[in-house]
């Protein structure tokens, strides 16, 4: 079973057609946008910042999303998928993007539309990858430009993950 918790005055919201799965913690400030998919294990926790998370996007298993006390929201944008064990914190992750599994973004990070953080990065405190940019590394560096075919498969994945989402709805997800 998922746990929605309230922290002080704040609840969560979340949209409709979102799916939250067992094991899922989504604490305070969190607002989650419509056809979103928060996968096994992951915790949201907005406890001293807001987190937001744009229609389409999915957080897969194991995920972290956090925020910081000075200044420090997360935001995610619309269509965008969050690779498993990810952490996030305190950053922007704007629409369109794919992050790999396993990267970390760190506070006051910036990543554009329509590009790509490579599994296993390290985008560091401050960063911002523009758009269209593919970024890899321990910490990360620009590696190239983004191809249109990745940009597709970016809205592919997205709603790949909305209609794999709807398949566990009423399964006991």
């Amino acid at each position: 079973m998922a746990s929605i918790v309230r922290y002080e005055k704040f609840s969560p919201k979340i949209g409709e057609g979102t799916l939250i799965s067992k094991g899922v913690y989504i604490i305070g400030k969190v607002e989650i946008g419509k056809n979103v998919s928060v996968w096994y294990n992951s915790v949201l926790r907005g406890d001293v910042g807001s987190i937001y998370i744009g229609d389409g996007s999915n957080v897969q298993d194991g995920t972290i999303i956090h925020v910081d006390r000075v200044g420090g929201d997360t935001k995610v944008g619309s269509m965008v998928t969050i690779g498993h064990g990810c952490i996030l914190h305190a950053c922007t992750i704007c629409d369109r993007v794919l992050i790999g599994m396993g990267s970390i973004i760190m506070n006051n990070a910036t990543i554009e539309s329509n590009s790509i953080i490579a599994a296993g990065s390290l985008i560091t405190e401050g960063k911002i990858v523009k758009s269209g940019e593919v970024w890899a590394g321990r910490p990360a560096k620009l590696l190239r430009k983004i191809l249109q075919e990745e940009i597709e498969n970016i809205n592919i994945s997205a709603a790949n993950y909305i209609e794999l989402s709807k398949q566990y709805m009423g399964n006991d997800g």
